[in-house]
């Protein structure tokens, strides 16, 4: 099977300057000295014509790692443009193999140093091309969950993460994976029924996914948000920089809910990452407030639109200043107006404060 690939990008590629200007042995202009035949007689001078210096192939690779410039892969199939025949090596020179096709395979784990040159039947070659870079096919190890319930809310501590790996969720059976940020997650509301949570390592390699049921009355994370604006439902994210709430709305039943962002940290985004309605639009308020009671003055809310399918990983508050965003209490009003059920999940990230 052909993969697709892309241009390379590594730090670290060099191109060595591994050119002969192979001229022959004679004067400056490149001819040889007057020779003599048996007689004595003097021969014409025979110009020697210098080696051919052949244009060096284009490589290029399927980067699968976290990194477009690590040099890390999973995939060990190099992709080869080359207007000759060429060769590559393994072992600095020692030995080459002569390519076929426009592509080769890196075979084994760990860390190589790739040769690449054109070569025509002459012997004339080109500028030795070098890559380094390291293979990695083995899938991590599947994360732990160490689980916690406080109030409506549960925390899900990643164990076992590798390192500069990292874990991802899913809300929709595995088809789609979002990436967690910091080492919890915690999770709030009543709309889903079961999430998957798995390690990406460093070369793209993803592990068994584990799954995470989230129906467990009278488990109290399983819980409706609060219809109340003056009494919104209080997430509790604790140490979690990645917070996921999800509900159930319909005409008449809006869901309040209100956190407070930790000291020293800022919002950095707030995303839907699940939708499913006949209705494509549902309606969306932040209010800088324990409680909402800016009623529909736009002037006192945060960031306020519409939601839907269009919106699925839009971050609401690119845009937003830093302070507008920082320590304190926030509530969210999510509604819907018509008569649908609408089932929504949305992504709450905080970072560091710079």
């Amino acid at each position: 099977m052909r993969l697709a690939v892309q241009r390379l990008v590594f730090r670290g590629l060099t191109t060595l300057g591994l050119v002969w200007n192979l001229w022959a042995c004679g004067g400056a202009d490149g001819t040889s000295g007057a020779s003599v035949d048996s007689s004595g007689t003097a021969m014409p001078a025979v110009p020697q014509t210098p080696a051919v210096i052949l244009p060096p192939p284009v490589l290029s690779f399927t980067d699968t790692g976290l990194s477009v410039s690590d040099g890390v892969t999973r995939i060990g199939a190099w992709q080869v443009s080359s207007l000759q025949a060429w060769e590559y090596s393994f072992d600095m020179g020692s030995t080459w193999i002569r390519g076929q096709g426009d592509y080769f395979d890196v075979v084994g784990d760990g860390a190589k140093t790739i040769w690449v040159r054109a070569r025509d039947d002459l012997g004339n070659t080109s500028e030795i091309v070098m890559v380094s870079c390291v293979l990695d096919t083995q899938a991590p190890a599947p994360l732990a969950l160490d689980l916690a319930t406080e109030d409506n809310t549960r925390e899900v501590r990643i164990v076992g993460l590798e390192d500069q790996g990292l874990w991802a969720y899913s809300v929709d059976g595995q088809q789609s994976w979002q990436a967690g940020r910091g080492d919890r997650l915690a999770i709030m509301g009543n709309a889903l029924e079961q999430l998957w949570i798995r390690q990406v390592d460093l070369a793209g390699n993803p592990s068994p996914a584990q799954s995470l049921a989230l129906t467990m009355p009278p488990d109290a994370a399983w819980h409706e948000a609060s219809g109340n604006p003056m009494q919104p439902s209080l997430l509790q994210p604790r140490q979690a920089r990645t917070i996921l709430l999800h509900g159930s709305v319909v005409r008449g039943d809006a869901d309040y809910i209100r956190w407070n962002i930790p000291d020293g940290h800022v919002m950095q985004s707030l995303r839907l990452v699940h939708y499913v309605s006949p209705d494509p639009v549902a309606f969306f308020a932040l209010q800088p407030a324990p409680v909402f009671d800016a009623g529909v003055d736009v002037s006192r809310m945060l960031a306020y639109g519409h939601m839907g399918p269009a919106d699925l990983l839009r971050n609401v508050l690119a845009g937003v200043p830093a302070d507008k965003r920082s320590a304190g209490p926030m509530t969210l009003w999510f509604q819907q107006t018509g008569p649908e059920p609408t089932a929504y999940a949305l992504e709450l990230v905080f970072q560091p404060q710079e």
